[in-house]
């Protein structure tokens, strides 16, 4: 019989006080205007303008947004995450003291985020929004405040990444 057990939880980056990357960026609001949470946020973290993204990228593969950041020095890197609330991530967020992409479903409902896609594929709504330290640019009209105050502490997650530098051995 094996004594092996599997792991009940993973941080969400091998923490390092010493790593850290984007820590000093400027970060300037910029609201969305109609579902462009991604291309906004983008455009966030490049200086560039949402429509610099529009058409380049597809909004459900991060793989395709990561590719766009290439050019401005940057890429995303998936961090270990399940189907939480991001409450439950959001003080070892703030304590890494770097910058994040985070996504999250809009419902509550966990029937409509486990729902089969319907004929186009689709099946619930999500946002995606950055954190900076411990501070969120929320591009859906919430504007910048503090990460522990924001609503999508309520929500669970769908994706979280670490914005790295293009030459980082990991990231996609």
């Amino acid at each position: 019989m094996s004594t092996f057990k599997s792991n009940r939880d993973t941080p969400i980056w091998a923490a390092n006080k010493e790593e850290n990357y984007f820590r000093e960026r400027d970060i300037q609001l910029i609201n969305q205007r109609g579902p462009t949470c991604v291309s906004t946020c983008l455009a966030m973290l490049t200086g560039k303008r949402p429509e610099d993204f529009q058409g380049n990228i597809n909004t459900q593969d991060p793989v395709t947004w990561s590719a766009a950041l290439h050019p401005y020095g940057m890429k995303l890197a998936y961090c270990p995450h399940d189907a939480r609330k991001l409450k439950f991530y959001i003080d070892e967020l703030i304590a890494l003291d770097d910058l994040f992409g985070l996504s999250f479903y809009t419902t509550n409902d966990p029937e409509q985020i486990l729902n089969d896609p319907d004929s186009t594929g689709f099946v619930t709504q999500s946002h995606f929004i950055l954190l900076h330290r411990d501070k969120i640019y929320d591009s859906a009209g919430f504007g910048c405040g503090l990460a522990r105050d924001h609503y999508c502490l309520e929500h669970h997650t769908k994706r979280i990444f670490r914005v790295l530098p293009v030459e980082h051995n990991r990231g996609l």
